[in-house]
């Protein structure tokens, strides 16, 4: 059974009624998953209301209290994962592995933070005069508002619960109406883990109207999106009218740098198999290859051989790789893609075609000789399409990958110590792998520069978005 979809407001899971009600497809299949409610003006102005009393007695509770809550959160995500993942494949359209390694590994950020909580500290300042003490204390911000995207839902929606939860605010999210049932899922975790009335309420709508009506309240004092940077901008410039702080995890178009000394063949296939994962819809995904012109030949027959055996099909089918794109305008997107490519000398070498009659499946696909203001090396694919691109040296490939407003993840293959320290140092990102993938875990920060956002989510910065700093002085 698909998961029963409804509002979560103070504490009780609301449905029907004369709420407007939104289909859920399933992308493998086009199937109507289920009936998803949008919230009215009246539920938003119940959860506001009901997040702002709940502030005033959940930014006093002690952080051991607060972590016992997330701690049997990370419990229960891990005793549900399969059915919670199940359901992720059914209106994400993920592999079922990969569904089920979101909860696995997303229940390990309830675990960090319910830690990290107890060390939100504060500090004495040492006084010019005898009789004065100087205290700096960290205290929640207050009720914040959050949108998370499609592509990880579970994922993208419990970091900033946690963050916020831990910190000691209360918070209004709005998830995916495309993706929702993780969304309810971890709802109904926080709600079976304990959680108080109105610390955590969950609405759904029409994007535009929702976020600007919560970011508008005067209860709201903290703005929290993933998304694209065109919807981030908007936000944050929202936002910044009424002088509330933000936290943006933006779109990136991550450049990847093969130089001639790495391993070749494993890099090709990891990056071929990463490239792929989520189909591709992935804000940290590998999207623009660059290799040196000695290891070119060998990188992309390796990588293209790889693509090319990748399984496509329906996420709950024994076996599959790679799913379903997450909406057909997806699809659509990928061949808008692969027409410019077209049209600006780019000849693909694996893939290029949509696959199928029923549900939004695409090729996995590799272009070549692409100039570098081609669409696919200049916008984010979202998809599963690869453009690869020779270079020269390490001052071509730089300017070349910092060439564009993104600042995301990058992504680097060498056995050359110096290359890998010049280069990582060089790259304008917020996030550098060097020689594997290492990004995401609860106790490191995940952010970007530039266009790709502001601020992080996990490691020790986890909760900065979250806190205000007051000082104190008394004589």
């Amino acid at each position: 059974m698909y998961q029963d979809l409804a509002l979560y407001i103070d504490g009780e899971f609301i449905k029907g009624g004369d709420r407007h009600e939104q289909e859920v497809i399933n992308p493998a299949t086009q199937e109507v998953l289920g009936q998803l409610p949008h919230a009215t003006r009246a539920d938003l102005d119940r959860a506001l209301a009901a997040a702002q009393r709940a502030f005033e007695t959940w930014k006093k509770t002690s952080p051991l209290e607060r972590g016992k809550i997330l701690r049997r959160v990370g419990e229960l995500a891990r005793e549900r994962a399969r059915d919670i993942g199940r359901n992720i494949t059914l209106d994400q359209g993920k592999p079922l592995a990969e569904a089920v390694g979101e909860i696995m590994v997303c229940a390990e950020h309830a675990d960090w933070h319910a830690e990290e909580c107890r060390r939100i500290y504060g500090r004495v300042i040492p006084p010019r005069q005898p009789n004065v003490r100087q205290l700096v204390v960290r205290e929640p911000i207050g009720v914040c508002a959050a949108f998370t995207p499609w592509n990880f839902p579970f994922n993208q929606a419990i970091r900033k619960i946690v963050a916020a939860v831990g910190a000691g605010c209360t918070l209004i999210l709005k998830g995916p109406e495309d993706s929702p049932s993780a969304v309810v899922a971890l709802a109904q975790l926080f709600h079976d883990a304990g959680l108080p009335p109105g610390v955590l309420n969950i609405v759904w709508g029409v994007p535009a109207e929702v976020s600007t009506y919560l970011i508008e309240s005067p209860i709201v004092r903290k703005i929290s999106f993933t998304g694209s940077v065109p919807v981030g901008k908007q936000l944050a410039a929202l936002a910044g009218a009424h002088m509330k702080r933000v936290t943006m995890e933006l779109g990136g178009h991550s450049p990847v740098l093969v130089f001639d000394d790495a391993d070749i063949d494993p890099a090709a296939e990891m990056l071929a198999r990463f490239k792929l994962r989520n189909a591709g819809q992935v804000c940290v995904s590998p999207t623009r290859f660059y290799v040196q012109e000695k290891a070119y030949d060998r990188f992309l027959a390796r990588f293209t051989e790889v693509i090319g055996s990748i399984k496509v099909g329906n996420g709950l089918e024994d076996g599959t790789q790679m799913g379903p794109l997450a909406h057909e305008r997806r699809v659509l997107s990928m061949e808008q893609f692969l027409d410019d490519a077209s049209q600006r000398g780019g000849k693909v070498v694996a893939g290029g075609s949509r696959l199928g009659d029923k549900g939004y499946f695409f090729a996995p696909t590799v272009v070549t000789d692409l100039p570098d203001d081609s669409r696919l090396m200049t916008d984010e694919p979202f998809g599963p399409v690869a453009p690869v691109t020779r270079f020269k040296d390490t001052a071509e490939v730089l300017r070349r990958a910092n060439s564009l407003p993104f600042g995301l993840a990058s992504y680097v293959f060498t056995n050359s110590l110096k290359t890998a320290t010049e280069v990582s140092n060089g790259l304008e990102a917020g996030m550098v792998n060097i020689n594997h993938f290492g990004m995401a875990l609860a106790e490191t920060p995940f952010g970007g520069i530039k266009d790709s956002g502001i601020g992080s989510e996990g490691g020790l910065e986890t909760f900065d978005g979250y806190l205000v700093t007051k000082f104190i002085t008394q004589a």
